[in-house]
């Protein structure tokens, strides 16, 4: 099995490699990226696959080390190589924090009462060596790296800033909406993460799965709106009495296959609670994925 695409250079100091884990969460795989010269950093090494962290090291330019290991996120098409990757080079693991770090009062209540994620799993067990805080600042062959927060699609998520790009992990692709799924998703977070970028006026965009992205404000811009859409057409499914979650679904994906209401549930919740943080819908008992929801 061939764990990886051939590396390929995107930009000068930049090559990248494609893990072979494609699916329909991932389109061609986790896009693994290697930046800098004679020091290098990994940005998220990808799935735990046979032979991907030689893969890895043969794709380093002539001469070059691994200096660090940075993960974006902990689902498990990130960060699950990050452990053997960093035994087989001493290079230090460096990420947001652990998988429950960065979640809402509201979502860490969710995953006490025992709500799990969905889509691409959750790298349990990830735990990096150090962690990067907002706003870090790292340097790649003498050009700054800075780490920012950007929860939503999950709360240790990070983008990295680097000159005029962005790194932006799976909470802005080109090729598809991101997935928000409590508790690992949070709506409210995702719209404020999609602000912050948009603030930051990158040129490129460079995502956890997919090609570069040439035009990252109308990226940014549609992904926005499409939330708001979504937020939308819930409100108006929504009445006086409560409804449930698979009603509310149906409602509002109309021409969704049945084997996809699940993850568009998922997306359905997410909003929900957001719209219940803001006071413009209830749920009863209690929020959760079995309560009734309204409109107020």
């Amino acid at each position: 099995m061939i764990a990886a695409s051939p590396p390929e250079s995107l930009a000068p100091g930049l090559r990248r490699l494609i893990a072979a884990n494609p699916s329909p969460m991932t389109e061609r795989g986790t896009n693994i990226y290697l930046l800098g010269t004679e020091r290098v950093t990994v940005i998220d090494p990808g799935p735990a696959l046979p032979g991907l962290v030689e893969a890895i090291l043969a794709a380093l330019p002539a001469g070059a080390r691994i200096e660090r290991i940075l993960v974006t996120h902990s689902h498990l098409d990130h960060s699950p190589l990050a452990r053997p990757l960093a035994v087989a080079t001493g290079a230090p693991i460096l990420g947001f924090g652990p998988s429950a770090a960065g979640r809402s009062p509201t979502m860490a209540a969710l995953a006490a009462a025992g709500l799990a994620g969905g889509g691409e799993g959750v790298d349990t067990g990830f735990v990096p060596d150090a962690t990067l805080a907002d706003g870090t600042v790292l340097e790649v062959d003498g050009r700054p790296l800075t780490a920012l927060w950007t929860p939503g699609h999950f709360g240790n998520h990070l983008a990295f800033a680097w000159g005029e790009a962005l790194f932006t992990g799976d909470l802005v692709m080109g090729w598809a909406s991101s997935l928000v799924s409590p508790p690992d998703g949070d709506m409210a977070a995702y719209m404020r993460s999609l602000g912050r970028l948009a603030a930051q006026g990158a040129k490129r965009l460079y995502p956890g799965h997919g090609a570069p992205v040439e035009d990252p404000a109308a990226r940014i811009d549609w992904l926005a709106a499409h939330r708001r859409a979504r937020e939308a057409a819930i409100l108006a499914a929504l009445g006086p009495e409560p409804q449930t979650l698979p009603a509310v679904t149906r409602a509002v994906y109309t021409d969704t296959p049945a084997p996809l209401l699940p993850a568009a549930e998922r997306n359905v919740f997410a909003h929900l609670i957001d719209l219940v943080e803001r006071n413009r819908a209830a749920a009863r008992p209690e929020l959760g994925t079995t309560a009734g929801f309204f409109r107020l």
